[in-house]
Formats: structure tokens, sequence, C-alpha cells
């Protein structure tokens, strides 16, 4: 059994934009499939209504009931409702940035902590930054992995209270600026609505809420989404994981994580259009296919840690101010000559 003290270094850059470039010019076609949905909007109104119904039914419930709910319905839901403010922050429902922060903060409200714009500030430095430790919050701090260890109970702890340590790693990125209007109006916005939810529910119908957010991204088989998509669950060093299973139909396509990371630009119900174009670049990784094996493999493997992560030391020409949108800008680039024509 190897276990490992230290993450895995990679002196070479990141993977993804190398990649867009490749396949960009050769399927340039694909670049038609950049641009917004702004039909996702009715899956968030959706998705929170539920949330909302849910509340409302389990209000005056046994808390068998509560958790059975969260756990079974609940957490399905909010983790849908992460991947819209995911595709908010992205900026791929509607042209107006502002918009796009509104309709994520809608998002956010049945997950009681407030989280849409945060997850906006530092979701896209992990983008243009993955691997390195400064910049990347999606990487554990050097004392979470060695708390956590490779222990079944460290590991089941840290899905457990996952979101506590992803607060934790906020300090350790100090060139991102952590409080601004914006973050501010998703505080209040939020304290208004889980003020509504107990005062006209009660802590039942709260409770739900905030074991459903807790589920759907811990000790769930949907938190094995976050081993999936940039733990090294193999013997090869490869980066970036995809998942193809069943649960992307109610996940909105968010397994086709290596799609993602390379066309950042492209909206959720098109990106099975780039691997079914360009199959040659994807099928070839290595890929999962069942969040609920990977969920027990993680906890029960000896072998993975929280060290299982490639960091770089050099964060390469990027600038701090980049927005995570190389798949758009080439494409721009590419069109340019033939426009002049």
């Amino acid at each position: 059994m190897i276990k490992r003290t230290d993450f895995v270094y990679s002196q070479e850059s990141e993977p993804h934009r190398i990649r867009t470039k490749k396949i960009l010019k050769e399927f340039p076609h694909l670049r038609k499939l950049i641009g917004k949905n702004p039909s996702t909007i009715f899956a968030i109104i959706g998705l929170v209504g539920f949330q909302v119904v849910l509340a409302w039914l389990l209000r005056d419930q046994s808390w068998w009931l509560v958790f059975g709910g969260a756990y079974l319905l609940g957490a399905f839901a909010d983790h849908a409702l992460f991947v819209m403010i995911h595709e908010c922050t992205h900026k791929l429902l509607f042209k107006n940035s502002n918009a796009n922060r509104w309709a994520s903060m809608f998002a956010n409200l049945p997950q009681i902590l407030p989280s849409a714009i945060s997850f906006e500030k530092y979701h896209i430095k992990h983008h243009s930054f993955q691997g390195v430790h400064e910049l990347d919050a999606d990487l554990p701090n050097r004392w979470e992995a060695k708390l956590i260890s490779n222990s079944f109970f460290g590991k089941a702890l840290w899905l457990l209270f996952f979101p506590i340590f992803q607060i934790f790693r906020l300090s350790r990125l100090r060139e991102i600026h952590p409080i601004d209007g914006w973050i501010v109006t998703n505080f209040v916005l939020q304290a208004i609505f889980t003020t509504a939810i107990w005062y006209f529910m009660g802590w039942h119908a709260l409770a739900f809420l905030l074991l459903s957010f807790s589920f759907s991204v811990g000790l769930h088989p949907l938190g094995a989404r976050w081993i999936q998509e940039h733990y090294l669950t193999h013997t090869i060093e490869q980066e970036t994981y995809s998942y193809y299973g069943p649960l992307n139909t109610v996940a909105f396509n968010v397994g086709f994580h290596n799609e993602h990371h390379d066309f950042p630009s492209i909206p959720w119900n098109k990106l099975p259009e780039i691997r079914k174009t360009a199959p040659e670049y994807y099928d070839t990784l290595y890929y999962h296919t069942s969040w609920t094996k990977l969920f027990f493999t993680f906890l029960f493997d000896r072998e993975i840690s929280l060290f299982n992560r490639i960091l770089r030391k050099d964060r390469g020409r990027v600038a701090l101010t980049d927005v995570s949108k190389p798949d758009a800008e080439m494409a721009i680039k590419t069109e340019e000559p033939a426009a002049v024509l």
C-alpha cells in the first residue's frame, strides 16, 4: 500500500487549453456550440419550487421522514441547483452578467448557505489556474489532507463536513478579494429567505433544506463528484476525469468535466456533443461510469487520499483577471481572417 504524504507536482501546464486548441483546429464547427441557454432559468425555477414545496410538506412530519426526504430527494434537487449556479458562474444563461448573478442567487436560496457569488469568485480562478495552490480553491489545504489522511473515518468525516473544509481554504487564496457588494447581497437575500422558511414552516422544513444541501455535496453518492473531477484515482497522472453515467440526466451533464474544462463557454445541454464530435480526444482518457462505485472506492481504498491531486508551482502567463474563456477566445481568433476577407 502506498500512503502519500504530499501532493503530486507537475512541471507541465494544465492540459485543457492545449486540447481545446487541437480540437478547434480539427473540428472548427464546434465553436457553433458556444453560446447561452436562457431556458436554463426554467429549470432553476422548477428546482427551487420543488425544494420549497417539499419543505412545506415535511414541516410537520417525523425527523425520519425529514432525513429520508433530504437524502433521497432533496439532495438530488440541491445538487442540480449547484450545477445551475455553476452555469450562471460561467455566464451561460444570459448575455447580461448581472442577470446571471441574480439567477445564481435565486438558485442558491434553498441551499441556505450563501455561496453563489463566492463560488463565482473562486471557481473561475480554478479554471484559469488549475493546480496552482494559492489560487485554486478546489485543492485541499495541506493540513486538511494530513488531517483526513487515507482512513475510512477521516474521508467520511471530510465528505460529511465538505462545505466547512472549503470555507477554511479561502484564507489561503489571498490574491482574491472575498467581500464585495454582490457577496453582501447574496448574504442578505439568503438571510431573508431562511428567516421566512423558519417563520412560516418551522424547524423541520429548515432542517430538510440544510440536510439536502449537506447530502448534495457530502456523505452521499453525489459527493463522489468532487472525487471524480480531479482526484487521481488511476495509476496514470491524469488531471481531470469525466463521468459518463445515468445520473448526468438529473445533474445536467455536469459529469462531462473534461469537456467543460476544454470548452467552458458551451452550456450544459450541448456538452455531450463535444465528446460525440471528438471521441478520440475523450474516449482515450480514463473516465468514471458510477458515482456510487467511486463513493465507496474513495472511502475504502487506502491508496486514495486528499494528496491524490496534481499541483504546479508555475502559474504561467495567465493574468489574475482572466475569465477562463479559452474556447471563445480561440474561436474568435479563428474567425478573424474570414472576417477580413
